[in-house]
């Protein structure tokens, strides 16, 4: 089992290093792909994968795609568009409650509006930060974040971990594991920085790339624990089986898709 699992890691790595170095077209083609996958993997938790607030969802999810395609999305008229390509989403949503009533639940519904953005929009953001300005090195932060917190919080928890952060949800997360983790990625954003500098002379400001990496690893952990939230109450282990040893997309995602957006905008702003 750890074998497969040590392999499908670092087929996952050499994925995100081919596709993310390369950017444009592939990049985007990837994400959309994986975007559909994870979407059809949280709908299969409220069987709505195969019917119409799903489909609703995968429609609108190639939309807005298309739409990041040809207008990024930035404060401004662009933002516009989006807005009523979220409001159009919202109703057809709602279309599908009216005219196929009783069949579907408002829970099922709400899903079906969640989901598109939960993955579609959250993940969409790796794209959007490759395309800003020194994108191709502010873009690994994401992963840097979130699985460099993964694996510091890992490592102190094993070696100290004595408080439960959420003793019902997740028992084997403690609170000094978490805290390990955020200056774990704290200490990972400040040598990737010197890193960048030294063999890409990217010109990176240590202490703002100490500032994105714990951020990104606090909000990568909510990400984490907001997956399995929704496991465990639907009762369920993996999202899919996809990657062999990892689960599904949404498994290895999960953390990433909530530090995407995140790195992001303190990339842009700061």
């Amino acid at each position: 089992m750890f074998k497969t699992r040590l392999l499908s890691g670092i087929l996952l790595v050499i994925i995100a290093l081919v596709t993310v170095i390369t950017g444009g077209n592939l990049l985007f083609a990837v994400l959309l792909l994986i975007s559909l996958i994870g979407m059809t993997e949280l709908y299969k938790v409220f069987h709505i994968e195969k019917k119409a607030p799903g489909i609703v969802g995968y429609i609108f999810a190639i939309l807005y795609y298309g739409l990041l395609y040809f207008k990024p999305l930035l404060p401004g008229e662009s933002l516009n568009w989006f807005v009523m390509l979220f409001m159009a989403f919202l109703i057809c949503q709602m279309a599908v409650l009216v005219f196929a009533y009783p069949k579907y639940n408002t829970q099922q519904i709400f899903a079906g509006f969640f989901g598109m953005f939960y993955v579609a929009v959250m993940l969409s953001y790796i794209y959007q930060t490759r395309n800003l300005p020194g994108g191709i090195f502010s873009v690994w932060l994401v992963f840097v974040c979130s699985w460099g917190c993964d694996t510091c919080a890992y490592c102190v928890g094993m070696l100290i971990g004595k408080h439960k952060m959420a003793p019902i949800l997740s028992p084997k997360k403690s609170i000094e594991g978490g805290i390990g983790g955020i200056l774990g990625a704290a200490l990972i954003g400040v040598l990737y920085g010197l890193a960048i500098n030294y063999w890409g002379n990217a010109a990176a400001d240590l202490l703002q790339y100490a500032i994105i990496g714990a951020v990104g690893g606090a909000i990568s952990q909510i990400g984490d624990l907001a997956a399995s939230a929704i496991k465990r109450y639907h009762n369920i282990k993996d999202y899919g089986k996809l990657i062999p040893g990892h689960g599904g997309i949404l498994d290895r995602f999960d953390s990433v898709i909530f530090t995407a957006p995140i790195i992001f905008y303190l990339s842009l702003f700061l």
